[in-house]
């Protein structure tokens, strides 16, 4: 008897620590993932909020949670079995922001400037700055076969694919579009981590306007009396800090944490011990980028902050539509959390494609392309550079590519749903595809552009 009691005792305690950790550990990753996702696709997305809880959040272990949209005062609120309840509150021009570590009083206490949206119609507009198209034929291009290429992207095996927008651009040109029921050219959609390629951009300006280096020592005060002072911005760009992180979604862990818990997650990267010698590690990581937004903010001081990415980079080049989103600190947040339309991403792309130029003025350095595709150190495959990934391949087998049947210096921005901006040089072609892909059914994309790439002669 004393030993059937003594199991029960253990198992009791043993239910008792799962159900803490579930409570104060997981509960709160899928609640605020939920709020935080509700929010944006609905307030910045122009969708209803019975569509996103459906398709969104309709997936386990998120459809454990419970959902809700409050249009009166602009939040969604999101528990799970009515515990860990988080809430996002939408500000105009901002996007939502997920209120950890403040009060919500406090949080819409916060004062900013934002600059005004061009006062164009677009649509009187020469693409690629405007939306108006030309009638452009190419010879060269077998339309029939791109088309049904783009197509078949579009079938949707177990309903988890999701493939929601391609667009195809070529010498400049915007060849084929296709959106799914429900999506359009206006549909500002999540680029999840292609921010951290736009972030990279941001540092780029900033070098151009002498105000970074990126061989200098990253300028984070927390640093400077410790082993991490010999971190650079370069190895920031790189994913190569040297920093301790797991970029891990399924549990809790330095990601989790940093996107659904922290007020400030740059500073909360930037709290990472040093596990390894800066630039000798590759490690993908949304808190080095992060640490790179806090750093843009700080470099360009609270007055312009917020004009910044809009009046040096977005409607310069025509991507009037795209909102960048903002920590519960009002830190961009720049690895994650950004929306914009097919078409304004590949604008996006298009402004690598041409090496930092659009229509006649440079944008970035004139050496910025060229840094941004060179592999990171210690990348396995030279798979990532600066915040794109490259086709590159090993050193001495660069038959070892991510896509082998795609040129070696094709390079991407891409999202964990199957967002991407493809860019491949020597095609003069720039791929947008934006999807929600569930549970690991991506579409097979080496396939996919290697089939898109047959539509173009010689």
């Amino acid at each position: 008897m004393k030993t059937l009691k003594w199991l029960v005792s253990i198992v009791v305690l043993l239910l008792m620590v799962a159900a803490g950790y579930l409570i104060t550990q997981v509960f709160p990753i899928i609640s605020g993932y939920g709020a935080k996702q509700l929010c944006s696709c609905v307030m910045l997305g122009k969708r209803t909020p019975e569509s996103v809880i459906e398709k969104e959040l309709g997936q386990s272990p998120l459809s454990l949670g419970t959902y809700s949209m409050n249009f009166e005062d602009s939040t969604a609120t999101a528990s799970v079995f009515g515990l860990a309840t988080k809430k996002a509150i939408y500000r105009k021009g901002l996007g939502c922001s997920l209120i950890s570590e403040i009060s919500e009083k406090e949080f819409r206490s916060q004062s900013y400037k934002l600059p005004e949206k061009p006062h164009i119609d677009a649509d009187t507009i020469n693409w690629p700055s405007g939306n108006r198209l030309k009638d452009t034929v190419f010879p060269e291009i077998d339309y029939t076969h791109l088309t049904e290429t783009v197509e078949k992207a579009f079938e949707n095996p177990q309903g988890l694919r999701n493939t929601r927008a391609i667009v195809v651009v070529y010498k400049n040109q915007l060849v084929l579009e296709k959106y799914a029921e429900g999506f359009d050219k206006h549909s500002p959609q999540i680029g999840w981590s292609m921010t951290k390629s736009i972030t990279n951009t941001l540092i780029g300006i900033l070098v151009k306007q002498g105000k970074l280096d990126i061989q200098d020592k990253a300028p984070i005060k927390e640093w400077q009396n410790d082993n991490r002072n010999t971190i650079t911005l370069d190895n920031l760009l790189k994913a190569s800090s040297g920093l301790e992180w797991e970029e891990v979604y399924d549990r809790p862990s330095y990601a989790t944490r940093m996107l659904f818990t922290k007020k400030d997650m740059g500073t909360f990267a930037a709290s990472a011990p040093l596990i390894h010698h800066p630039g000798d590690t590759f490690l993908y990581s949304s808190g080095t980028t992060n640490i790179l937004s806090r750093i843009i903010r700080e470099t360009v001081g609270k007055e312009n902050y917020y004009h910044f990415p809009y009046t040096h980079l977005f409607h310069k080049i025509g991507m009037v539509n795209i909102v960048m989103e903002t920590d519960a600190g009002g830190t961009f947040v720049g690895s994650s959390y950004s929306f914009a339309t097919a078409r304004d991403w590949a604008r996006f792309g298009l402004l690598y494609l041409n090496g930092g130029v659009w229509e006649n003025e440079r944008i970035l350095p004139e050496d910025w392309v060229n840094y941004t595709v060179q592999p990171a150190k210690g990348a396995p495959k030279g798979e990532y550079g600066a915040q794109f990934w490259l086709n590159a391949g090993e050193q001495g087998n660069p038959q070892n590519r991510t896509y082998p049947d795609v040129p070696a210096n094709a390079y991407w921005a891409a999202g964990f749903e199957g967002q991407n901006v493809y860019i491949l040089p020597s095609q003069d072609l720039v791929v947008v595809k934006l999807s929600l892909s569930q549970k690991g059914n991506k579409m097979d994309d080496n396939l996919f552009l290697s089939e898109l790439l047959k539509s173009f002669s010689e």
